[in-house]
């Protein structure tokens, strides 16, 4: 038997991998772009899948597919459609899909490679044979019916951005804020020394500190969900340029309806099919909520990190978990791996969002953006790293996160910022006299303050009282 099969488009005949679920146009594309060996992301792939269904599920609702067009399909080869939609949709044929993400800008190639796919396999679930010429169940006629890739390919963008932040990326944010809030309350009773420029200054509680880090991670949550609500307007209906061509004028609000029921977002057809088809916005605007959150994530794993440094000649408040051996040459040396690994994933978010914008304003032009399938590439891959990374933190480093208490109470002490409550009593300048001179000498500002006799000792007790100094007083 052959390795391969001869398969024909309108440019002629293509020589397929003979057991392929897809066919010539996707070969073609297999040839045309051996550039970087990275594919669609499955999300992506899956997303296409989906859209192909409710695109199904709309036109057999309007009697499009069984009609009297050209080709009519009967109602068993419209559910075989279906069921080889929902399989692509749920994971399905994972290695028919091999087409680079750097190819034609629209991403017809993988709409078309997606197109043909479900094709062939319902074609075999409907009891045919897959590898006929003739196709019963056709890759544009009826898969593609009333689509364009021009409105399909960036309608699959959107689920697949919207469902993948609802689905994954919000869960893990709220997790690792309701953590690190977790450990605020446990830690409020612990007084520790605040720095500001690096530098000693007024005392706070170590949970005031967690508890600002999950206040961050709450923000981020409402980042999340701006992200996801900026990608529910869906371009599908507008088929080539937006003016609907060729389909049905409800196709893209019952489109639109499937896909919210089955992913759970609202998602709505777009208000503006010119606009949806044309402008990839949305996307610009979702990643820039995704580049915020990383740099939330980069400093609070980058403060972890210093909080952590130690365990003798470093700050060491907060005890992390020992992950593994630090050193090949240092023995017994322990890194802070997860909030190393944390801060190299938020970097490559911040430098994606660079190709997402670049990629947002020239590709563009007129009626289509022609630089979509590297946004989808990159905004799924965003999704994916914030995601695992804020789960792998949450997993490998909070949960066995410790405090050291009698390190963090060591350090207040010592602190010359203890002059600032003595600002209402003998004033700022006095006070910074005798910050300088606490320094010079190598005494605390409670010890010179004594021996200088600057206020009662009673007064003085309660000026240095440093839980007193980590609230606001009357």
């Amino acid at each position: 038997m052959s390795d391969f099969r001869t398969e024909r488009d309108s440019m002629g005949e293509v020589r397929v991998p003979a057991d392929a679920f897809y066919g010539a146009q996707t070969q073609r594309a297999v040839e045309n772009f051996p550039i970087s060996g990275w594919r669609l992301p499955p999300a992506m792939i899956q997303a296409m899948g989906w859209v192909k269904y409710a695109c199904g599920v709309a036109n057999r609702d309007l009697g499009k597919l069984t009609g009297t067009g050209k080709n009519p399909l009967t109602d068993d080869q419209v559910d075989a459609m279906l069921k080889a939609a929902e399989e692509v949709a749920g994971g399905g044929l994972p290695d028919q899909f091999p087409v680079d993400v750097f190819q034609t800008g629209s991403g017809t190639s993988s709409n078309m490679n997606v197109n043909e796919v479900i094709s062939n396999r319902a074609i075999e679930i409907a009891g045919g044979d897959r590898l006929q010429a003739e196709k019963p169940i056709h890759p544009n006629d009826h898969v593609n019916m009333g689509q364009s890739t021009n409105d399909t390919f960036p309608t699959a963008i959107h689920v697949a951005t919207g469902y993948q932040i609802h689905s994954v990326l919000i869960p893990a944010l709220r997790k690792m804020a309701d953590d690190l809030k977790a450990k605020a309350q446990q830690w409020d009773k612990i007084i520790k020394i605040g720095r500001t420029h690096l530098m000693d200054a007024t005392p706070l509680r170590l949970g005031q500190e967690f508890g600002g880090f999950a206040r961050q991670l709450e923000l981020s949550v409402r980042r999340a969900e701006q992200a996801r609500d900026a990608v529910l307007e869906l371009p599908v209906g507008g088929t080539a340029v937006g003016s609907g061509i060729n389909t049905h004028p409800e196709f893209g609000g019952r489109v639109a309806k499937v896909l919210a029921e089955k992913t759970g977002v609202p998602f709505v057809e777009a208000e503006n099919h010119f606009e949806a088809n044309a402008q990839r916005d949305a996307l610009v605007q979702a990643h820039g909520n995704l580049k915020c959150i990383a740099q939330t994530l980069f400093n609070v794993a980058n403060n972890i990190r210093w909080l952590g440094s130690g365990p003798r000649c470093g700050f060491y408040e907060v005890a992390l978990p020992s992950r593994q051996p630090g050193s090949s040459i240092m023995p017994g040396k322990v890194n802070p791996v997860m909030c190393e690994s944390m801060m190299q994933l938020c970097a490559r978010v911040m430098g994606n969002d660079t190709c997402m914008t670049v990629s947002g304003a020239s590709g563009g032009n007129f009626q289509l953006n022609i630089m979509m399938p590297v946004l989808a590439h990159t905004v799924l891959e965003s999704i994916q790293l914030l995601t695992g990374g804020t789960d792998a933190f949450v997993e490998f480093c909070l949960n066995g996160m410790e405090a050291n208490e009698e390190q963090c109470e060591k350090a207040v002490e010592q602190s010359l910022s203890m002059c600032t409550s003595l600002n209402p009593l003998i004033g700022y300048d006095k006070a910074a006299k005798l910050a300088k001179q606490a320094f010079a000498e190598g005494r605390t500002i409670r010890e010179l303050c004594q021996a200088e006799g600057i206020l009662p000792e009673t007064e003085l007790t309660e000026a240095l009282d440093p839980w007193k100094m980590t609230e606001p007083q009357a």
